[in-house]
């Protein structure tokens, strides 16, 4: 990349704070302590008396808590398995329009009763409260639950992550200020401390005027590891419009200049050059009023060769087949064999002429889908003789003695997760259990640089729309900016719970939705580095996300078999689509956003009728509030395919709407 064509965006550096000292955990409890009875005077006189200021005494709220259960209650254990029992007659016997979402409260009491017992080393009566309540828990809570009750013994709470976000962040209920007011009355007659005690110190009540949700509505929504997102979450405004695009006419007559020439020597007949002005690149698009500012995120000037990348790609637009639920899409599979649980990602450029594989051997191989093998280029010497200016270059430095079908990039030292072209198709990224992103040249056919942010394995990489930027997911549950020609991230994003197990660049390159371990969606500026949609309603780890082509909605899927559509207008879901049976692992719009394909490890494809639902959602009519979600699939499935025990590890769809898919084969002795 020229030096003129970098854009200027400064790194963002996190300076570690330091631990506090019991002295300063002390004082910070008893302000706390203070402040909770309006002592306001008395904590003024204890702040100046010992000296304590913002900069010198910044205890996070985990250490005061974490020290605040030290003095708790050494009473009766049997008070909280009778709180518990007594909590939930009270939500079984309310009114129905009242019971589901007082139903929200059990599960954060269940844990941080079970986390009480623990810390007071009542482990036989932890135990037995354990296996008394914990299988009547929400099915998609099973899983934490079983990894809390691997923790019998207080000095077993101490470094451990699951713990850490149960203590360290408060349980979001989203309520109805009638169904609050009445589940407080409850625990004022009751005169339950223990009871009250949790309720305040570990729940956060959401509230808002109007009639309490049903069981579908919170059903819909719930399965977030601390509960659901609040709506100051999703008050941020998000441009999610896209950019206009640049003017194409200079760099559409170089093309057809160049298509006159080919004309010109096939025939042996010189032809008349005329200037040729397609509607298509003529055609003036409309300013999006939900578009962000062009000079919002500084992104990189258009090189000769984008601007040719962007006139085929606009050419190939114009032969594009229009689909619907009566033509469906061609589909074209390349099915990799004799790789039995060796393949871990695949990923097709953008021109639909290159496929890249990451393997659990370490290896990245890359084959070529059309007649022109791979090529690399010519040796110094023979580079020199070259001319730089001319326009077919990039032709005249690739050596054809080189040219191969596939190629294999070595250099990681474990799994390859994730591969993803550049638009150019002269870069290719790779993340590994290595703990490094790798940029491999594919003219060179050799990596050019290893970056490294962190001491865990990268889930995900995926590069910008635009080119320059790329994004990566990694196990120390954050995600990450990055710049192809800067060694240290340029923004890091934090706030996930657990392993953030992938991410995606938004059409306009101004926002990286991230999905994670922890049942929740996350949406990020780049621009800010900070988070603008918190979005809650997997029962299971989030494997694959995909924006679609207008840019305002996001589709997600995973380890729950079910993909669900979000509003990033508002950050609501919209709705919910089932049928799969497995995991699913990639999902993928049609270029004229009409059908929207999924592929599963049940070795499934399924089309859905994406146009026939935006019909039915009327996304700018919808009650922002309390949206309705659409859970009609049957309704909109189109066409399942099936593979023979080859689960789809990725979808892709051609600029004329061929659609590619990639499975990998699991012979029956390999099961």
């Amino acid at each position: 990349m020229e030096e003129d064509n970098k854009p200027d965006i400064k790194p963002v550096i996190d300076e570690a704070q330091k631990e506090p000292d019991d002295k300063k955990t002390s004082l910070c409890v008893a302000l706390k302590i203070l402040k909770k009875y309006n002592l306001n005077s008395t904590a003024e006189t204890l702040k100046k008396e010992a000296n304590l200021t913002d900069s010198a005494y910044n205890t996070s709220e985990h250490d005061v808590n974490n020290a605040l259960n030290i003095f708790k209650s050494q009473g009766d254990p049997s008070v909280y398995e009778n709180a518990y029992i007594t909590l939930s007659k009270f939500v079984e016997t309310s009114l129905d329009i009242y019971k589901h979402e007082l139903g929200c409260v059990l599960y954060p009491v269940f844990v941080h009763m079970y986390l009480d017992l623990v810390c007071n080393r009542y482990e036989a009566e932890a135990l037995k409260f354990m296996k008394k309540f914990g299988p009547g828990q929400e099915s998609y809570y099973q899983a934490d639950i079983q990894n809390l009750a691997i923790i019998t013994k207080k000095e077993e709470l101490e470094d451990n992550a699951l713990i850490s976000n149960y203590k360290s962040n408060e349980f979001v209920v989203r309520m109805s200020r009638d169904t609050l007011s009445l589940l407080k009355r409850h625990l004022k007659e009751k005169k339950q401390t223990v009871l009250l005690d949790i309720v305040q110190e570990n729940l956060f009540f959401d509230v808002y005027e109007g009639i309490a949700r049903n069981k579908q509505q919170i059903d819909a929504v719930a399965g977030g590891m601390i509960g659901e997102g609040t709506r100051q979450d999703n008050k941020s405004r998000v441009y999610y419009g896209l950019l206009k695009e640049p003017d194409l006419q200079t760099a559409a007559a170089t093309v057809n200049l160049d298509e006159d020439e080919e004309e010109t020597q096939e025939s042996e007949k010189p032809k008349k050059k005329k200037s040729k002005s397609n509607p298509l690149l003529s055609k003036k698009t409309k300013i999006d009023p939900n578009a962000p500012p062009l000079d919002r995120m500084p992104l990189p000037q258009l090189r000769e060769i984008d601007k040719k990348i962007k006139v085929q790609a606009v050419l190939d637009s114009a032969k594009r087949v229009a689909l619907n639920h009566e033509t469906l899409p061609s589909i074209c599979c390349y099915t990799l064999l004799n790789c039995s649980n060796a393949v871990n990602c695949a990923t097709i450029s953008d021109d639909a002429t290159m496929l890249a594989v990451g393997m659990a051997n370490s290896r990245v191989r890359v084959w070529s889908l059309v007649p022109q093998k791979l090529r690399a280029m010519k040796t110094a010497d023979q580079l020199l003789d070259i001319d730089l200016e001319s326009d077919d270059v990039m032709h005249r430095i690739l050596d054809d003695r080189s040219a191969e079908t596939t190629r294999t990039l070595l250099g990681h030292y474990g799994p390859v997760y994730q591969v993803s072209f550049s638009p150019d198709k002269t870069l290719l990224l790779s993340c590994s259990e290595d703990c490094t992103i790798r940029l491999w040249s594919l003219l060179l056919w050799s990596c050019v640089v290893a970056y490294k942010g962190s001491y865990h394995p990268v889930f995900d990489v995926k590069f910008s729309l635009h080119g320059y930027y790329f994004a990566t997911s990694s196990r120390d549950r954050t995600a990450r900016l990055w710049a192809t020609d800067n060694y240290q991230s340029l923004r890091l994003f934090s706030g996930h719970f657990s392993d953030v197990d992938c991410c995606q660049f938004h059409p306009n390159s101004n926002y990286i939705a991230t999905g994670s371990s922890d049942r929740t969606v996350r949406l990020w500026d780049c621009v800010t580095g900070e988070q603008v949609r918190l979005m809650t309603g997997h029962k299971g780890e989030i494997l694959t996300l995909c924006f679609s082509n207008e840019g305002r909605v996001l589709a997600s899927a995973g380890n729950d078999c079910n993909v669900l559509l979000w509003d990033i207008a508002h950050g609501h879901l919209v709705a919910m689509l089932t049928g799969h049976k497995g995991p699913i692992y990639t999902i993928t719009f049609s270029r004229d956003s009409t059908i929207l394909a999924t592929g599963s490890h049940d070795c499934k494809i399924m089309l859905w009728d994406y146009s026939k639902l935006l019909e039915d959602l009327s996304l700018d009519d919808m009650n922002v509030h309390n949206p309705t979600v659409m859970n009609n699939s049957p309704k909109y499935l189109l066409r399942a395919f099936g593979t023979k025990n080859s689960p789809v590890i990725h979808l892709f769809f051609s600029r004329r709407n061929i659609m590619f898919c990639v499975c990998s084969f699991n012979s029956p002795q390999s099961n």
